[in-house]
């Protein structure tokens, strides 16, 4: 139920924080190249990812058989595109957008909880697991980095184009993996949650204008 919640938020995160500022412009078209093109990356890796035992990083009930290595890979994947929009936003605004890193947060407790399960299932150790964690937060930062520094080397793109690409391969996990999983063992009420993690995004949004 919280990774619809956090499902929900994420979308409206794409849809007003992300969508209308990158396709702003006369370069719309362009960047809605990149948007499918972050798309078509995030499903291409994700689909090497899925077999080679990491299909079910995301499932909740911690039955994974697979891979603890695709399964940090896989979760790493997931976390990219957020990192490195959260370093852009900070460059471009001087400031953390509050909408975006709450739905970011919302949504990697479940993660967090079902790659720890599943990790575990694979045979890997608790001190492992821990390492990995730490790695994955070490890595996703640098990716932060990147994103801030995407914005100083490039200041005439605007952060746009990075920002399309990474909107386009947040949604294909979404769709992919997030919002399935949710309603797999969520059930029905997992679709009026999604309703309300949109909502309350949105409303972050707008109270930041």
């Amino acid at each position: 139920m919280v990774m619809g919640f956090g499902a929900g938020a994420l979308l409206s995160a794409i849809a007003y924080e992300l969508i209308p500022e990158s396709l702003l412009g006369k370069s719309s078209l362009l960047l809605a190249g990149f948007f499918t093109l972050g798309a078509f990356t995030f499903f291409g890796i994700d689909w090497w990812i899925d077999h080679r035992g990491g299909a079910d990083r995301k499932d909740i009930e911690g039955k994974q058989v697979g891979s603890g290595s695709a399964i940090f890979i896989g979760t790493l994947l997931d976390n990219i595109p957020e990192s490195i929009i959260l370093g852009m936003s900070l460059a471009l605004g001087g400031a953390i957008n509050i909408a975006f890193l709450g739905a970011v947060f919302i949504s990697n407790l479940p993660e967090g909880v079902a790659g720890s399960l599943n990790l575990e299932s694979a045979g890997r150790s608790r001190q492992s697991i821990f390492w990995m964690w730490t790695w994955l937060v070490l890595i996703s930062a640098a990716f932060a980095g990147i994103g801030y520094q995407l914005i100083q080397w490039l200041p005439a793109a605007d952060g746009r184009v990075a920002q399309a690409f990474a909107a386009g391969a947040m949604l294909t996990m979404l769709a992919d993996a997030m919002m399935p999983e949710a309603f797999e063992h969520g059930g029905k009420l997992v679709g009026i949650l999604t309703v309300m993690g949109f909502l309350v995004a949105a409303l972050l949004a707008f109270m930041e204008i």
